[in-house]
């Protein structure tokens, strides 16, 4: 998130640290330091939600019951849908309105206005994207009365709660903007509601990073080489999601019953590769580096890494990861676990379904836990729904009602594509005609500066993202295109055609979702939840279990998606999208349980569509079906207890596959020979006390960095690692010193390649075999000897791991811990990133020790080129115990509010990272005797207690 950084001359930002240190003495006191104190506490705790008593509402036809409870988390009663979602703004107004202002002014493209001129460009990209012009006219346009009904009392109870309260009485990060900015918040909208799934869609968008670093690769390595590093889906050992069934030629719709011959042909539905894997060394750009930072490398055959589209797409890359950078960095840890049980083979008798979805660790967190209650299901009041919800939207996201149970996995179809475009003053190139550029105006304000106005021009397939980069306007210069592509002239345009971008009725199905009583009725609303793209597992009171993919999901006429498509070819537009009667689902499947963890929805080769050439690879998914799987043999069932064990499952799958490797590696250095003594009889779990997986996980990053990312060009290396490349031109040998030149990576290490994730894992796997591989060649630099076999090769990674846990751990590896490595530091997400450092204190939390890890099953996240930081997390875990629904457990990455000071800031994190999950309490019973604080919201003139 933005960090509070304007620009300014040297004086001004030494007084305004100055004015920023005063608010942090304040804050000092609030602990108890020193005399006055009592002024200080009364501050900040003048933003501290009233949790008791009674308050008048203005708009409520009856009176409404908040119910806190221990943690914090509401249960709201009310007798109308409308008085419950505007009960709903005003309680998350209370704890998260701080959240919610700033999520609302980044969908607008309006960071400016809060933090000032280092938001401009970020500000720029989102206005050029849309967000909130797309959902004005889903607001406008698609949703339906009811939807808007219910979105207008959540804004109605929002403004209530803002209204008389000054800036510093909603939250004390405005106290801190005060010294910089006479900022106000404005009251809220229902589009700002809608917006927010924008975000959250841009967060979950599938490929375009891949697609992005697919082209940047070509600068340093063959197709052939690109091909090895993204191979194909291992379908025949990781199991797809829909196992059974395809789409019917009887009916022309998905038949999870079909037999394989009254199936429709899938050879159409795109692969992601032969599978083979091997590279040939055409082409190899290679390079090795030190612990100084140097090395050697070459890029024989390639193009020129610092001309031609590398640069730009990479300046197209930068603009990309400014927009996660505020909500937590893209990969393929971005994604989430979630599997359903049905009862045959549960110890309840009835489904048990899991879900926790892997975001960026936030400060608060992005989900929000609730209740909401009609005290009678009636007409006029229809849910009795509780689980997840965000902050600043009416509903529940993923939770349960009185008859079934739902989760989220992200899907990851590919739904969006960049188009090169031939641009001509204000026209731009289609087939043989040439169109006008659609153009608009947007000024953006600038807190403490000048207003900058900029041209938005779209062609087609979507808005001209290259215009935000002086860079990008020559996009394309040696683009690799067909002979028959129109002149470069001065480059190529790039457009973004992204299904989000196109106005939508998402929101309607989160309603429909949360009232929905059967298989029917939540299929019925997967049907409008088009954008983002998730897996749908589902479970109900009567004993069934079912999933459904939903989505709109584009038909390409040619061209998958991989690279970027030639804009002025028509063949290469979308035709249309996936029809949702031809999406996959399950019912009841008879193995008698689902499971999605980001893996292949689908063999390809039943099913006649591309839905990505970018799945996960399956580790965890796999993991997770052979625990259900070893838990239900010979008649065994699974406990809520064995649900949550599961999520915790801290198991390296890379590891069970590398570590024998290691261990026959004749190690003669008796200080690294200690070192490989850990991994001797490990089970491969990374418990963080685990020196054992301190050290596997080290070895692997350096075995990733010496076979790999000192092959891969800068524009995808870690910003300021610096590598001494030799010229693409040269004819030097490799092994010539003297011929390098100094090349440094540009990526920033969240976000840097390669990552250490399952795509990696797949990588290796299919190289481990061949131990003469060119992949395993690593130049010598000045300190270290070449390998050319991949025994030479791991046995460098093996010591230069050694090294490098001496320098982070001491000297006696008995000591190491993943643990200390592998650390969790929560971070408020404005002021809390690049503020002051004693401000960070005051408003950031941790770290804490994790175990788990890249593409486990307890998904604690980091990127191996990068370091390793957790950088995304099971953001919320809860196992659903379907019938029996006050015999659920959840818990929240932090806590309930979003107060720095306030008690249940991050009061379940600790739980959190123990894997430990809260009572869930749904049933009036069970949440009255839970009840810790009850505040009664009343109408106006209604007499308060």
């Amino acid at each position: 998130m933005p960090a509070n950084t304007t620009a300014s001359s040297p004086k001004k930002k030494k007084g305004r640290r100055a004015r920023l240190l005063v608010l942090v003495l304040v804050l000092a006191l609030v602990a108890g330091v020193g005399y006055g104190a009592y002024w200080s506490i009364s501050t900040v705790r003048a933003s501290f939600p009233q949790t008791t008593g009674s308050v008048q509402l203005a708009g409520l036809g009856g009176k409404v019951e908040v119910k806190r409870d221990g943690h914090g988390i509401p249960q709201i009663y009310a007798d109308t849908d409308e008085d419950l979602f505007r009960a709903q703004g005003f309680v998350q107004a209370q704890d998260r309105f701080w959240e919610m202002d700033v999520r609302r002014h980044m969908t607008a493209g309006r960071l400016s206005e809060m933090f000032g001129s280092g938001q401009v460009e970020t500000d720029a990209f989102l206005r050029t994207l849309g967000w909130r012009h797309v959902a004005q006219e889903e607001y406008d346009t698609k949703l339906s009365a009811e939807t808007k009904k219910y979105l207008q009392a959540y804004s109605e109870g929002v403004n209530a709660y803002l209204k008389g309260r000054s800036a510093e009485e909603i939250s004390v990060e405005y106290a801190a903007l005060s010294f910089t900015n006479d900022y106000k918040p404005e009251p809220w909208s229902p589009v700002d509601s809608v917006a927010w799934l924008k975000a959250m869609a841009w967060d979950l968008r599938g490929n375009m990073k891949s697609e992005i670093d697919r082209s940047l690769l070509t600068s340093r390595l063959s197709e052939k080489q690109i091909k090895d590093l993204y191979p194909s889906y291992p379908f025949e050992r990781n199991k797809p999601i829909v196992e059974e069934g395809g789409i019917s030629q009887v009916t022309g719709k998905f038949d999870p019953a079909a037999k394989p011959s009254d199936l429709e042909d899938g050879s159409t539905g795109g692969d992601t590769g032969d599978g083979t894997g091997t590279g040939d060394g055409t082409g190899t750009g290679t390079g090795t580096g030190t612990g100084d930072g140097t090395g050697t490398g070459s890029a024989g055959g390639a193009a020129d890494a610092a001309s031609g589209p590398s640069s730009q797409l990479a300046a197209l890359s930068d603009s990309i990861d400014a927009v996660p950078a505020l909500l937590g960095p893209s990969g393929n840890g971005i994604g989430s676990n979630s599997w359903v049980v049905g009862g045959r083979y549960t110890t309840t008798g009835k489904p048990l379904l899991a879900n926790d979805p892997h975001l960026a660790p936030q400060l608060p967190s992005l989900w929000y836990q609730m209740g909401l209650h009609c005290r009678e299901t009636s007409e006029k009041c229809r849910y009795d729904v509780a689980g997840y919800t965000f902050s600043g939207m009416p509903g529940v996201i993923i939770g349960h009602n009185q008859d079934i149970a739902w989760g989220f996995t992200n899907l990851g179809a590919d739904v969006t594509d960049l188009y090169l475009e031939k641009l001509t003053g204000d026209s731009y190139l289609v087939g043989d005609e040439e169109k006008q550029l659609t153009t608009r105006k947007e000024v953006i304000k600038v807190a403490g500066g000048a207003s900058k106005t900029i041209t938005v021009r779209s062609t087609g397939h979507g808005p001209l993202v290259s215009d935000r980069s002086d860079e990008l306007e020559k996009v394309g210069e040696k683009a690799p295109v067909s002979n028959a592509a129109p002149d470069r002239a001065s480059g190529y345009g790039v457009a973004l055609q992204w299904t989000a971008l196109q106005p939508g009725r998402t929101m309607d199905a989160v309603f429909e979702l949360n009232r929905a009583k059967d298989f029917q009725s939540f299929r019925k609303a997967a049907q409008n939840f088009e954008v983002p793209s998730q897996n749908l597992i589902y479970a109900d009171t009567k004993g069934n279990i079912g999933y459904q993919a939903p989505g709109r999901i584009p038909v390409r006429a040619q061209g998958d998606g991989s690279t970027p498509a030639p804009g002025w070819d028509p063949a290469y537009k979308w035709t249309d999208y996936i029809p949702f009667d031809e999406l996959p689902y399950e019912y009841n499947p008879d193995r008698g349980y689902i499971v999605t963890a980001n893996q292949a929805v689908i063999d390809a080769e039943k099913y006649p569509y591309l839905i990505t050439k970018d799945y996960g690879y399956g580790a965890r998914s796999q993991r997770i079906n052979d625990l259900i799987e070893s838990k239900i043999q010979d008649g065994g069932k699974i406990s809520t207890e064995d649900m949550r064990t599961m999520q915790t499952d801290n198991s390296s799958e890379i590891a069970k596959l590398l570590t024998p490797y290691l261990l026959k590696i004749d190690v003669s250095d008796p200080y690294v020979r200690e070192a490989q003594k850990l991994l001797e009889g490990w089970d491969y779990t990374q418990e963080p006390d685990s020196g054992a997986a301190a050290y596997f996980n080290a070895v692997w990053r350096n075995v990733l960095k010496l076979a790999f990312g000192n092959k891969l060009p800068k524009e995808l290396r870690v910003e300021g690692e610096c590598l001494s490349v030799r010229p693409a031109d040269s004819t030097a040998p490799d092994d010539d010193l003297e011929e390098r030149v100094r090349e440094c990576g540009q990526r920033d290490p969240d976000s840097a390649q390669p990552d250490g994730g399952d795509r990696w894992f797949e990588v290796v796997r299919r190289l481990l075999k061949d131990e003469d591989n060119t992949w395993w060649q690593s130049p010598r630099t000045r300190t270290e000897q070449a390998t050319d076999t991949r025994d030479e090769l791991l046995g460098r990674a093996m010591a230069d791991a050694r090294w490098e846990l001496t320098a982070r751990l001491g000297k006696d590896a008995s000591s190491w811990s993943w643990g200390r490595l592998h650390q969790l530091t929560l971070t408020n997400q404005t002021l809390g990133t690049n503020g002051p450092g004693f401000l960070q204190t005051i408003l950031n939390r941790g770290p804490w020790n994790l175990g788990g890890g890249e593409a486990a099953v307890n998904a604690t996240g980091w990127n191996a080129a990068g370091g390793y930081e957790v950088v995304w997390v099971p953001s919320m875990r809860m196992v659903v115990n379907v019938g029996e629904w006050d015999e659920s457990r959840w818990i929240n990455l932090t806590g309930a509010s979003g107060h720095a000071y306030n008690a249940h800031y991050t009061d379940q994190t600790d739980m959190w990272a123990n894997g430990e999950l809260l009572d869930w309490a749904y049933s009036a019973q069970a949440v009255s005797a839970g009840t810790a604080d009850t505040l009664t919201l009343v109408p106006p003139g209604h007499s308060v207690p």
